[in-house]
């Protein structure tokens, strides 16, 4: 006989419901159900008061199978239950918040010990594709490995296209990118009227805002967008570079 059969027997042998077991136990009537199916096991503090409340020696339920390994109350969990049954309500209260704390605690210690799952970030293929609300994995970007090449930090990635943030950039080179506030001097992909950009961003006194191409040779490549000019322009993000450029024209 199982576990959950017996503990189905014993149930009924007392005369409770499972709404009746469940409000002592302190668990739902269904997953008193559970236990009796052997849907699920209750853990062990919530063994402690099933023994409690069924009136019964723990080697009861035990017997023939416990988990499928065959385990059984040896003489010292056996003493610890019968200790725990002699406690008052306030006592086995505070048995089941430190038997909590200990699981806790435990379980940190685990998932600490535990190897970390390998991070990921898209890189996508070009900075347009950064700005598509649903890109196309596999076809806008590639999921690569966080490495120790990758900033901390770093949500996603995209390949430069174009020689206008040289020497900082190279054409085809890849940039790491975060969402962290824009100050002046940052270079960051933008995205403006619909068209999107690598440049160093800078916003004088008087609310205009300038888009630099680092490459000079590029700076017909700049774009320039006074205050109330109603072009639209979004920051997706700020490239993590080693250095801030200097500004051009501002030292």
């Amino acid at each position: 006989m199982s576990f959950g059969q017996r503990m189905r027997e014993r149930r009924e042998a007392m005369g409770l419901s499972r709404d009746q077991l469940a409000e002592r136990v302190g668990v739902t009537r269904s997953a008193i159900g559970n236990y009796e199916t052997g849907v699920s096991y209750p853990k062990e503090d919530v063994l402690l008061r099933l023994f409690h409340a069924l009136q019964v020696d723990p080697n009861y339920l035990y017997q023939d199978v416990l988990r499928g390994d065959g385990f059984r109350c040896d003489a010292e969990e056996q003493t610890l239950v019968e200790k725990y049954r002699r406690l008052s309500l306030a006592g086995r209260q505070a048995v089941n918040a430190v038997l909590g704390a200990l699981h806790a605690y435990q379980a940190d210690l685990e998932q600490w010990s535990a190897p970390a799952e390998a991070r990921e970030i898209p890189l996508y293929r070009e900075p347009a594709a950064a700005g598509y609300p649903a890109p196309v994995a596999g076809e806008d970007y590639d999921l690569i490995p966080v490495t120790g090449e990758v900033p901390l930090g770093a949500e996603f990635a995209v390949r430069i296209q174009g020689d206008s943030m040289e020497p900082y950039i190279a054409d085809g080179g890849v940039v790491y990118v975060n969402r962290d506030p824009l100050e002046n001097g940052d270079v960051g992909i933008f995205c403006v009227d619909g068209e999107m950009l690598c440049k160093q961003y800078y916003r004088d006194a008087l609310g205009m805002v300038y888009l630099f191409s680092l490459n000079r040779a590029r700076s017909a490549a700049d774009v320039v967008l006074p205050r109330d000019s109603g072009r639209s322009l979004v920051c997706l993000g700020r490239v993590m570079l080693s250095d801030r450029p200097a500004i051009p024209g501002r030292g």
